[in-house]
């Protein structure tokens, strides 16, 4: 066989085995069931990432991965969680990669919602064990700079839509929460203004009424309150110390009124030591500028859609009886919350 003849079918094998190897980037591949996650920490290199593929079933061979590499040396190829639900060619896998199609899904917290709530929230979202949000929440070193008398992340895990992966840690979600309250909370509050404080009377306000107009109304009783000495008699607090005490049973009782616990503030006089939820913009834009009036009480109107104000404990009585009256008439019950059972308490205390 001369030179020539050796030198044609040298290129004819390359060619051939060029093509082969192309193809066998083209052809899709799926060695796994419903779906698969595949995370790249950052740094990771093209070994790794193609070993985590070959091993999630996404690929068949890591080799492939090295050769789209080799086609593409100018390519990024993007750190984070990738989801798999279907067969991929090797280069379609390597242009999701390359592109950062990573994976996400939303959580969302409800303004309102405490630090128990949200642990069940991302429990059931699949994010991670309440438990392990729960103890990450309750360390509150990453907040101390701006609240140092903070003995939880209760009020500064403020409540919006997160973007998650599968590997977001429990430590991260409240990093994501603290700092989307620090952005809000410098859009609020001015360099005079107590977050401690500010934070804790939002969280009431934030339970005790879901209409933006009547947020400052609630603020005003509860800052008036707090000028005279009154106390609060704030039926969440009293949920909040049940809940703190694992005694909590869905409805407010007697002995949840006499718990000496320091949240509850029917037997303790001024704030609740901490926060009781994690308010919204709304609440803590009303606790930092309350309305102006002389309101010290207030009650569910019977007709619903909002709360009876009142100045007077004679005002307040009168609103109490309609609310009672409304409620036999539509044979409902009273709530448990700081509009009701307040009635009897704030009238020996007034």
């Amino acid at each position: 066989m001369t030179s020539f003849r050796r030198a044609g079918l040298l290129l004819l094998i390359v060619v051939a085995v060029a093509g082969a190897l192309f193809v066998s980037l083209q052809l899709p591949y799926r060695d796994f069931a419903a779906e698969a996650f595949v995370r790249f920490d950052r740094g990771s290199g093209t070994l790794a990432m193609a070993r985590a593929l070959q091993q999630a079933g996404v690929i068949r061979y890591a080799w492939q991965f090295w050769i789209e590499r080799a086609m593409n040396p100018s390519a990024k190829l993007a750190a984070g969680e990738y989801k798999f639900d279907e067969a991929a060619s090797v280069s379609a896998v390597f242009r999701r990669i390359a592109r950062g199609d990573v994976y996400y899904f939303e959580l969302s917290i409800p303004e309102g919602s405490n630090i128990f709530e949200i642990a069940r929230l991302a429990e059931a979202a699949g994010a991670m064990p309440a438990q392990a949000f729960l103890k990450a929440a309750e360390d509150p070193i990453s907040i101390h700079d701006l609240d140092p008398a903070a003995t939880t992340l209760e009020g500064y895990l403020f409540p919006a839509k997160y973007r998650l992966s599968h590997s977001t840690t429990a430590a991260e979600l409240c990093q994501l929460m603290t700092t989307q309250f620090r952005r809000q909370w410098k859009k609020l509050a001015g360099p005079s203004a107590d977050p401690h404080r500010t934070v804790t009377l939002a969280s009431l306000v934030e339970k005790e009424t879901a209409l933006a107009e009547e947020r400052p109304l609630v603020a005003a009783v509860f800052a008036n309150r707090l000028k005279i000495g009154m106390h609060l008699d704030c039926d969440p607090t009293t949920i909040y110390a049940a809940l703190l005490d694992h005694r909590y049973r869905g409805t407010i009782h007697r002995s949840d009124l006499d718990s000496k616990n320091p949240y509850n503030t029917y037997q303790n006089p001024g704030l609740p030591p901490g926060p009781i939820t994690n308010p919204g913009a709304e609440s803590l834009a009303a606790a930092l500028h309350p309305a102006e009036t002389q309101y010290l009480y207030f009650v569910a109107k019977p007709s619903g859609g909002g709360h009876q104000f009142s100045e007077t404990l004679a005002e307040h009585d009168k609103a109490v009886r309609a609310y009672r009256h409304g409620s036999q008439d539509h044979g409902s019950q009273e709530h448990g919350t700081q509009s009701q059972k307040p009635a009897a308490k704030a009238s020996k205390k007034a």
